[in-house]
């Protein structure tokens, strides 16, 4: 049934054009004191893996500041990636994006929660990829998804993840 991938496409475009337009905010486009993955390393911590259909699993990630000091402000973008259709990851409800500033060599960090989904379940995503943007930037980096399918949410409108809000790491 080719419909649901289409259904996921279209809530994953709307949810992209929410998530990353700032709730209304001046910033459109690229904000010159945001961080950017080229100035930044990123890295997919050890996730605590959902073992089985049913169980959330968790994946840290954590960004380090290579370059001049600059700001996040609003939640990362994530896309997960199946390789035949797309799906944006929401934020988590209730979760309050923190500006923050960043000198070279300062870290930041933020989590993406899922919920495991059946291997080969229609209503699911098994997704190959995590793509991973900052807000305000362009610039997006992927990297390989090998935490298993991700359920769909009751109704099936899109992935049962979320992505938390960036927290300062370190003093």
């Amino acid at each position: 049934m080719r419909a649901i991938p289409l259904t996921v496409s279209a809530l994953a475009a709307a949810l992209l054009l929410t998530a990353c337009g700032g709730g209304g905010t001046k910033s459109e486009g690229k904000n010159s004191s945001a961080c950017v993955i080229g100035g930044v390393s990123v890295q997919i911590g050890s996730a605590s893996v959902a073992p089985k259909a049913g169980d959330t699993g968790e994946i840290p990630v954590s960004i380090t500041n290579q370059s001049k000091p600059c700001t996040l402000d609003h939640f990362p973008g994530v896309v997960l990636n199946s390789g035949s259709a797309k799906a944006d990851v929401p934020a988590l409800k209730g979760a309050k994006a923190q500006k923050l500033k960043l000198a070279k060599g300062d870290s930041a960090s933020f989590t993406i929660s899922y919920v495991r989904g059946e291997a080969g379940g229609k209503s699911g995503m098994d997704a190959k990829t995590v793509t991973i943007t900052l807000p305000g930037s362009p610039t997006a980096r992927s990297f390989p998804w090998s935490y298993g399918p991700v359920a769909a949410q009751a109704g099936g409108s899109g992935p049962d993840a979320s992505v938390s809000a960036f927290q300062q790491v370190g003093d």
